[in-house]
Formats: C-alpha cells, structure tokens, sequence
C-alpha cells in the first residue's frame, strides 16, 4: 500500500510539473509580467529584480519541466525531490502571500490557460506539497526506469527541448494563444457585458481623523461619528467582484479622443503593437514603415499603439520615416494583446485575423 501510495504520488507531481511548466514556457513573457507584479512596490518591493524577470521566468519554467521529468523517470532521486520540495515550499508561500494579503489576483500558476484565485492557487500548492512529503518520506521507493545512460540522455534531452522551446516562442509567437485577443475572436463581443452579468458588491470606506489618527468607517458608522472627527478621504472597497469581460481597458485613443468604435468597424485595419518604445526592438522598428506603405497600397488602415507618451512617439515616427500615427492604449492591455514588442495585428472589422511576431513580418498576408 505505500509503494502504491508513493508511485501514484510520484506519477501525480512529476505530470502536473510538467503540464504547468510546459503552459508557461508556451507564454515566458506572460510569467515574467507575473513575476514583476510579486517584485513590484506593494509586494515585495523588489525593483531591482524587474529588469531579470523573463530571464528568471526562463529557468524557473524549465526547471519546472525538467523535474517532473526527472522525478517520473527516477533520476537522481534525492536532488530532484529536494528541489521539488523547495520550489513547491516558495510557491506556496508566494501564493499564501497573495491570497492573504489580495495583492496579485492570479499567480500564473497555468498561466493563461486556467484562470485560479489566489486562495484556488494556494489549496493547489498545498496539495502538491502533502503529495511531495509523501516522496520525501519515501525516497527510497522512488526507483530509475532505466538504465544509467537512457537516465542521462533523457534528463539532458528534456533540457535541450525545453530550451529550444523556450528560444522559439520568444523569437516568434506562444505556440497556443489562450488569451483574448488570439486569432479569430472579435475584439467587441470580448468587451461585452451580458444583461444578466453578476455584479460587482462594493463599500463605500469614509476616512476621518479622529484625536489627530486617521480611522475607517462605514456608511452605518457614520451615524455614530465622534465629535470633532474631521473628513480626510473617501474609498470604494469591493466586497464581491463581478464579471469583468475577457477584453478590457481596451482603447485607440488620439489627442485624448477614444476611436476604437470607429476603427473597430475598419474592414481592412493593420496595427503595430508596441507597449514600450523605449525598449522596442529596433530592427523591429525599422521594418513597419515598409509595412505600412505595402498595406496602405492595399487598402489598409494602417496605426500603431502604445502606451508611450507622445514626445517620444513623435520622436520615433521622425528617427524611422514612419508615417503612421500612434494611438493610445493601457500598457497592461497592449501586453495581453502580443508578447512581441513590436508585433502586427491584422483586423477585419473587430475580428483578429492575424498576428505575428516581428521576426516573422515577411508571412504577413495582406
């Protein structure tokens, strides 16, 4: 019966390591976002570990595939459920973290793949970890499936794929879109809100200083407010969130004006995706004048967006002869959008009909 227990456990973590691994690695960038949220300002207060957060969403990703290979194949048994039982031990903890504390709403455990809750993220870890404890305690019925040198060549190969993988899709596009706005969905119905969508329960939060301290109270406590206490600030507290459509914050904005529902109705619209300009690949860059010219040659409505203020939009149109204009958008959207930076979304009235990595700009089919 323990052996049975053990190797279920074995076969239960090494599996899930993997598949969770595996969606990441299909989408680094998209964890690295994740990461910079926990090492953000009112997380942890980490900046400095912002501009090493792809690099370390790379090893963390392929760390995470490489040991569930390892620990379903039985290789090096001792560092791998070792290394098992630290990573999942860091993981719960950053998830107990978020839950508590409502600071990161979704830890990125599957990536965009299946949305979890903090507290739904933390109940996973848990359970990872009763069945990593039950390996740890079990070392020694954790046998290799074959020999010394198939052991080897297949922990090595496991390294290499997931490298490669991981060299490809930053070159290139996620291999399998699980956000929004992948191809063949329509950016108006993605913003949709159903006439009988739940709603979000929100507290109105009245702060007033009370003796020279600033206390909270609620609109109930406002009939009870103690003498002398002085008005400082108002906030709204949500109690339940409700649905948020799957595109938000979603904008074409230029001088301060909105366009996206006329530019949504565009039956031929090219946009240039670029969240950043400053960090903006520059021979991406130098590629979307050319773009433009052949696209508008076929009767394209050709933009860029970003989420870069207009001086120093200004100042790339004029460095790289683009004559396209630059409209406004969230960073955090432009982000959910393409991975790439610059990449080329074509639309055909609302709908994504194409995407494509910078790299990749002599596929485009106009």
């Amino acid at each position: 019966m323990r052996n049975i227990i053990t190797q279920f456990s074995r076969i239960f973590v090494g599996i899930l390591f993997i598949i969770s691994g595996l969606i990441k690695l299909n989408d680094p960038v998209g964890f690295s976002y994740k990461l910079a949220e926990y090492f953000s300002e009112p997380v942890f207060n980490m900046p400095f570990l912002v501009p090493y957060t792809l690099a370390l969403a790379l090893f963390l990703v392929i760390l995470e595939v490489v040991l569930g290979v390892m620990l379903l194949i039985g290789y090096k048994t001792k560092f791998t459920i070792w290394s098992l039982l630290l990573l999942i031990v860091f993981f719960t903890f950053l998830t107990f973290y978020s839950a508590y504390f409502n600071v990161v709403k979704d830890c990125g455990c599957f990536g965009d793949a299946l949305k979890l809750t903090p507290w739904e993220s933390f109940t996973k870890d848990v359970v990872l970890l009763f069945f990593i404890l039950i390996l740890f305690f079990n070392m020694k019925l954790v046998k290799p499936l074959f020999g010394g040198k198939v052991q080897n060549i297949l922990a090595y190969l496991s390294v290499a794929l997931c490298a490669f993988m991981g060299y490809w899709v930053l070159n290139h596009l996620p291999l399998k879109d699980f956000r929004p706005y992948k191809v063949g969905n329509n950016i108006q119905k993605g913003m949709e809100i159903p006439a009988n969508a739940e709603k979000s329960v929100i507290e109105m939060i009245f702060i007033y200083k009370v003796n020279g301290v600033e206390k909270e109270f609620t609109e109930k406590d406002l009939m009870n407010l103690p003498e002398g206490a002085e008005f400082v600030d108002r906030k709204d507290k949500v109690i339940k969130e409700g649905y948020v459509p799957p595109i938000h914050d979603f904008t074409l904005e230029l001088d301060g004006s909105d366009y996206k529902d006329e530019l949504l109705q565009e039956p031929k619209l090219l946009i240039f995706t670029t969240y950043d300009l400053e960090k903006s690949d520059i021979e991406g860059l130098k590629k979307l004048e050319k773009i433009n010219q052949n696209a508008k040659a076929k009767g394209y409505k050709v933009i860029g967006l970003t989420a870069s203020a207009k001086e120093l939009s200004d100042s790339v149109k004029k460095k790289y002869g683009q004559t396209f204009d630059y409209y406004f958008c969230d960073a955090i959207a432009i982000k959910t959008i393409e991975r790439a930076n610059p990449s080329i979304i074509v639309l055909e009235k609302g709908t994504i009909k194409q995407k494509l990595h910078h790299n990749d700009s002599d596929d485009l089919k106009l």
